[in-house]
């Protein structure tokens, strides 16, 4: 029957293709905004005795409280279940 070797003998020839170059950008496009760091530092580095995640106003000030109350309420919720599941089943 005959056998053929595993691996061909020679390497294959390598094959380079030329990429064309990628275009330039455009020095200012529309999609491209001012930079809004240097602001922002501004307003997070003011020495008001504010924590920096409550900075930027009332929109901060909606975000921590409706997060804090879901943790409280989660937390509530998880030892209500806990204490409801240590109970036997009543027959």
């Amino acid at each position: 029957q005959g056998l053929k070797p595993l691996a061909p003998t020679e390497p294959p020839d390598l094959i380079i293709r030329k990429s064309k170059p990628a275009p330039a950008l455009p020095a200012a496009g529309p999609y491209l905004n001012t930079n809004k760091v240097p602001d922002l530092q501004k307003i997070f580095q003011r020495p008001d005795g504010l924590p920096v995640y409550l900075k930027l106003g009332y929109s901060d000030k909606m975000l921590y409280r409706t997060t804090m109350a879901l943790t409280i309420g989660g937390t509530i919720y998880c030892v209500v279940a806990l204490i409801i599941a240590s109970q036997p089943k009543k027959q």
